[in-house]
């Protein structure tokens, strides 16, 4: 029996256009310790981020395959309202990959009280705001 207006099963698949893909791919792929696609064609265009098979990310090069909204880089500022937030298990190592790679830090590492988690505040290479965090309640009170 099928229940209208419920979903059996939603995944979120964030897609964001980026000037470079493999520069992208690679800074992601560094820090988060993603996997990517294969080597193929279409790799200057697309790009799938992925961790333990599951897709977390997709990059997709700005103004390429007529994609609505993917055209104009410059129309906007990148990823304006919008947050690139990923849970990691090892927070500490996610931040010196982040230092080593000399990304910019928006805010540095802290607690936020409400979820008792860690947080630090990057910016990818396209400008995108990168929020890592360590699992809610991790930080005792």
């Amino acid at each position: 029996m099928r229940v209208v207006g419920r979903s059996a099963f939603v995944r979120a698949q964030p897609l964001i256009a980026v000037r470079n893909v493999r520069e992208s791919s690679r800074w992601y792929r560094h820090l988060l310790g993603f996997d990517s696609l294969p080597e193929h064609p279409h790799r200057e265009v697309y790009d799938r981020m992925q961790c333990r098979g599951e897709l977390i990310l997709q990059l997709h090069a700005w103004d390429k395959d007529a994609h609505p909204n993917l055209v104009n880089a410059d129309a906007a500022p990148p990823g304006h309202g919008v947050l690139l937030w990923f849970e990691v298990g090892d927070f500490d190592e996610v931040v010196e990959r982040a230092r080593a790679s000399r990304a910019q830090v928006i805010l540095e590492p802290h607690i936020n009280p409400n979820p008792n988690h860690r947080e630090i505040w990057l910016r990818d290479p396209d400008g995108y705001v990168v929020v890592i965090a360590s699992p809610d309640g991790e930080v005792s009170s």
